[in-house]
């Protein structure tokens, strides 16, 4: 999609810090990082959300995941990191092509969501 930021991103119309990259998936570094080390890792197949996966992604899912920790380590986060994943608009996702948040560090992440 002409239109998408991150297809743009892997066609390499607009740049990007990449970090890791395969046939399937693309990680680069967030531009506005939350933490010391924020990676967003993408699948190159434009595909909208985690709600609009279909069977036939399932080896695009799962090299996402099986390369997390691998990335993790490599960008600095050898003890451990958290993997996000917003879907749609209850999940607040910003752009509109599915991708993984890995951010971690040194420290600790902190509480995964606030209690109600």
């Amino acid at each position: 999609m002409s239109d998408c930021l991150f297809c743009r991103i892997v066609d390499g119309t607009i740049p990007a810090q990449k970090v890791y990259e395969d046939e399937l998936v693309l990680a680069f570094k967030d531009i506005h990082p939350q933490r010391p080390v924020h990676i967003l890792v993408i699948p190159k197949k434009h595909i909208t959300s985690l709600s609009t996966v279909l069977p036939e992604d399932a080896d695009i899912l799962g090299r996402m995941l099986a390369k997390a920790h691998e990335i993790a380590v490599d960008q600095g986060s050898p003890d451990g990191f958290r993997v996000i994943i917003n879907t749609d608009r209850v999940g607040q996702q910003e752009v509109p092509h599915l991708h993984m948040h890995i951010v971690g560090g040194p420290d600790p992440v902190g509480p995964m969501l606030k209690r109600l």
